[in-house]
């Protein structure tokens, strides 16, 4: 997974192991404050961020809200909400790349409140030069 990521499409483990895995896979992109979750049964679906609830820095407003954002676009996608899931993933990618607003384990100052409403600001800018999924995602 390490070496050769584009090798893999879906890994399926058990819950220890995949854990493993998604906290690799996390380091990889930044880490664990950027990794949506999504663990999906024959019936439903639940959606989280992969870091779990962060503890050691509960009530200090400094934690990356990234992953919890992301993990909402999954469940919207499992929804059939693509248009929604689309605005929110653009709308933190714009952030983003403006480079302004980011969450210190992302090298910024921002607060997890400064990081929230510079995404809330952008859920309403059209995206219409980009493509909707024709299929739902899952």
């Amino acid at each position: 997974m390490i070496a050769h990521p584009e090798d893999l499409d879906v890994v399926v483990t058990p819950n220890l192991y995949g854990d493993i895995l998604s906290d690799g896979a996390a380091g990889m992109i930044g880490g664990l404050g950027l990794a949506p979750s999504g663990c999906y049964g024959e019936s439903y679906a639940y959606f989280e961020s992969a870091h779990g609830t962060a503890p050691d820095i509960a009530g200090q407003n400094i934690i990356n809200p990234t992953a919890t954002m992301l993990s909402a676009a999954m469940m919207l996608d499992y929804l059939g909400m693509n248009g929604a899931a689309l605005r929110l993933r653009e709308a933190v990618r714009t952030v983003y790349s403006q480079g302004r607003i980011l969450p210190r384990d992302q090298g910024g100052t921002a607060s997890t409140t400064e990081f929230c409403a510079a995404v809330r600001a952008l859920l309403s800018v059209s995206y219409t030069h980009l493509t909707l999924p024709t299929k739902r995602i899952v």
